[in-house]
């Protein structure tokens, strides 16, 4: 966390302010307040950030984009609302198309009012971040060993903890190809409910917190399973190939198991291959996606 702290990555964006507040965020950056010479970059890239900068209130049309933004950006991770219209919709909260401020769509981690906000503010705010930060980390190596991670059947009331760690783990893999259509992207939690209703969903947990889960069905002698999902801060632990092998043992009377993965995500096609699945065919699913199947016997 010591190297965080010298060099957090920011990024902006403007909600739908005045341009009041953005203004400052720029001022922030000249050499009469020069931020950069504490390590803070501005970058254009949510995957890149640590921390994400909001000016403006919330309406319909930048709603998604900020949902966007947040879901792109790696755990751990802070949002400061910085100005008065992003704390609460300010002056423009009663608008027919204003929903209000930053936290009416993500969470908010801290809060800097102003009209228009001081430079010296939005720094403080900033800074206020970076403790949290720090905090969120320790949080999440406390969590960290795998030995502590106990794998249990999911309840219905845990589908949408395992859909928000599905869009985690899977927009890693969407970077990788370039793409966002794949299905786990997109998946809605009516879609996954419905999935549940005639899936086995099992959990992997830390100190009450789904890190880990993964999803099969039987289909007469044949397991297909899907969505084998870790974390990003608890991967390479073993935590994939637990999951492979507790849900193996929840169909006793199964005779085969498959499923099918991206052929760009090499970890997971190990993960698979350590656990005695093999390659029997490939699919194609657009021009930048080929589906490399896989499948196991029981001994």
């Amino acid at each position: 966390m010591s190297g965080l702290k010298r060099s957090p990555w920011v990024i902006h964006y403007d909600a739908s302010s005045c341009n009041g507040c953005d203004i400052e965020v720029l001022a922030c950056l000249t050499p009469g307040f020069d931020v950069e010479r504490f390590g803070i970059i501005n970058t254009g890239n949510p995957k890149h950030a640590d921390i994400l900068l909001i000016t403006g209130s919330v309406n319909e049309q930048n709603r998604s984009v900020i949902r966007n933004l947040y879901e792109q950006m790696p755990e751990p991770k802070v949002v400061v609302a910085l100005g008065i219209c992003a704390t609460s919709g300010g002056i423009f909260r009663e608008c027919y198309n204003v929903a209000g401020g930053v936290d009416t769509v993500i969470p908010v981690d801290v809060y800097a009012p102003g009209c228009a906000i001081r430079p010296e503010a939005i720094i403080d705010g900033v800074v206020k971040a970076l403790g949290i930060l720090e905090e969120k980390h320790k949080y999440l190596a406390s969590r960290g060993r795998a030995d502590q991670l106990e794998i249990t059947r999911a309840e219905k009331k845990d589908v949408p903890e395992i859909l928000a760690l599905q869009k985690v783990v899977y927009q890693s893999e969407a970077e990788i190809y370039t793409d966002d259509s794949r299905p786990a992207l997109r998946q809605t939690l009516a879609e996954i409910n419905a999935d549940f209703d005639r899936m086995l969903f099992l959990k992997g947990v830390i100190n009450g917190k789904i890190m880990a889960s993964v999803r099969g069905v039987q289909d007469g002698d044949s397991v297909h399973i899907s969505r084998l999902l870790v974390h990003p801060y608890f991967q390479g632990r073993g935590t994939r190939r637990r999951l492979v092998t507790e849900l193996e043992a929840a169909f006793p009377t199964a005779k085969r198991f498959e499923t099918f993965i991206g052929d760009r995500s090499e970890m997971k096609l190990s993960i698979y291959g350590r656990v005695g699945y093999k390659q029997f065919k490939t699919e194609r699913f657009n021009e930048k996606i080929n589906w490399i199947c896989l499948e196991k016997f029981r001994k």
